[in-house]
């Protein structure tokens, strides 16, 4: 059976967006070409890759076998590509991330001071926004890859990795020091104003569903855009909640936050960095991913 690859290019873009209007925009093609392609592969293949659905396409069993191959096949023609049009050197290049504020504070900002002392001369522009945003940015192609905050849901296109697991404590101004005496029951925590980071954040998804898994309604009192905000209303006494160990240890230290303990456990979370496996890199992006890697 002679190959075609282009039929092949065609299918990984069908079953990576799941949509053939998306895939043909992709390709810079049209909808009609990639149905009739797609059908063709279909009748040299002897059977059938694709169950139509209302909003688009989805893999069938065979599909999905194909898909596993030509996936992997397709992003090594990717890596030989650029790998052809590298320079010897890093002299430059621009990489476009995504990260949320909690993974900027947390892991981001020390691993930034290291490759730029490394590589002076790559740029590097940051979007932050909340995971959920950041991963419609990712993939949607406008970014080289993300570093988000568990939890979030990703297709299987894309290539997740821990890099930093961290702890989230309840904590409260000097004003809430009588609750630090004995651990605080959780069906009290609603007693106290609440403050939290706001809907569409990860966060809040989160503390949404272990709050009802208690048996709880959540609904911040006051809702705040990033963990950054929530400390000096937590501060300034106007309500308790949870934020990362590490942001809120300097002010623990000052006396000016206390810790409150719980007599259930918090949900642990962590850092990931996720990139498309469908989309090479440029050479700056690929030195800074793996740079975060290690």
């Amino acid at each position: 059976m002679d190959i075609n690859f282009e039929y092949y290019k065609i299918f990984y873009h069908v079953a990576k967006y799941g949509n053939i209007t998306k895939a043909a925009t992709a390709l810079g093609s049209n909808q009609p070409n990639v149905t009739r392609v797609m059908k063709l592969l279909e009748t040299q293949l002897n059977c059938r890759l694709f169950i139509r659905e209302a909003r688009g396409v989805s893999l069938t069993e065979e599909g999905e076998r194909l898909y596993s191959h030509v996936e992997i096949a397709y992003r090594h023609l990717l890596d030989a590509q650029e790998e052809i049009g590298r320079c010897d050197s890093l002299n430059g290049g621009t990489v476009e991330i995504g990260a949320t504020e909690t993974a900027i504070h947390l892991f981001l900002l020390d691993a930034l001071r290291g490759f730029r002392t490394k590589y002076p001369e790559v740029k590097i522009k940051i979007h932050n926004h909340t995971t959920p945003e950041t991963m419609r940015q990712l993939l949607s192609g406008k970014l080289d890859f993300a570093v988000v905050t568990t939890p979030f849901s990703a297709p299987k296109t894309v290539s997740c990795i821990k890099v930093l697991e961290f702890e989230e404590i309840l904590v409260g101004g000097t004003e809430y020091g009588g609750l630090c005496e004995i651990p605080l029951r959780w069906q009290d925590v609603k007693k106290h104003a609440w403050i939290g980071l706001g809907k569409g954040s990860s966060t809040y998804e989160l503390y949404k569903d272990f709050f009802i898994r208690h048996k709880m309604d959540f609904e911040p009192d006051m809702q705040v855009a990033t963990s950054d905000l929530m400390l000096p209303l937590i501060e300034n006494n106007l309500g308790i909640g949870f934020v990362p160990r590490k942001l809120a240890l300097p002010l623990l230290e000052e006396k000016k936050l206390v810790q409150i303990r719980t007599d259930c456990g918090i949900p642990k979370r962590s850092i990931e960095i996720v990139s498309d496996k469908g989309r090479g890199k440029n050479l700056a992006a690929d030195m800074f991913y793996k740079y975060l890697r290690r």
